[in-house]
């Protein structure tokens, strides 16, 4: 993680999650603004969440979109899957990821396939276990993926030989 990820440098897949029109009711009717969930990733570990909101529907896409740049991640892969199982939380959120074997395929909902796709991960089973909204979702997604380590990496932050670390 030392070095610095660079958006400009990568070929970047994005894709809308959700879109949530919201209103607030002043003196004179209604404010409609839109709030858009967005994914980025270069499908070979990079992946980021972006939360855009505007009053237009294309600038709080491109808000989400600049967001998401900002915060992207890079996220351990074995082979096409991940290195192991993992839950992943955030507020009422809670997903679990599970390793799988070549040839499964991505067996997920609509909004965690999302995330999982733009990282580049190709096999790979997981499940919503608590709340169904999207920015939750995705957000336990991210932080599931952002906890996983390799026998490598965790053999360097300890100093000892992969050999000795067990499966």
């Amino acid at each position: 993680m030392a070095e610095k990820f660079n958006p400009a440098e990568h070929d970047l897949k994005e894709s809308l999650v959700a879109l949530n029109r919201v209103s607030k009711t002043v003196k004179g009717g209604r404010i409609a603004r839109f709030a858009a969930l967005m994914v980025v990733g270069d499908g070979a570990g990079h992946v980021g969440v972006g939360l855009g909101k505007a009053a237009e529907v294309p600038e709080a896409i491109r808000k989400g979109i600049e967001d998401a740049k900002k915060n992207m991640v890079k996220v351990s892969i074995k082979g096409t899957s991940i290195p192991h199982q993992v839950i992943g939380e955030f507020g009422a959120g809670k997903v679990l990821l599970k390793p799988a074997a070549p040839g499964t395929g991505i067996i997920a909902g609509g909004k965690v396939r999302m995330v999982l796709e733009a990282a580049g991960i190709k096999n790979i089973r997981a499940k919503c276990l608590r709340s169904n909204n999207p920015t939750n979702v995705v957000k336990a997604t991210m932080e599931g993926l952002k906890s996983l380590r390799t026998a490598e990496e965790v053999a360097k932050i300890r100093d000892i030989p992969v050999e000795q670390i067990k499966d």
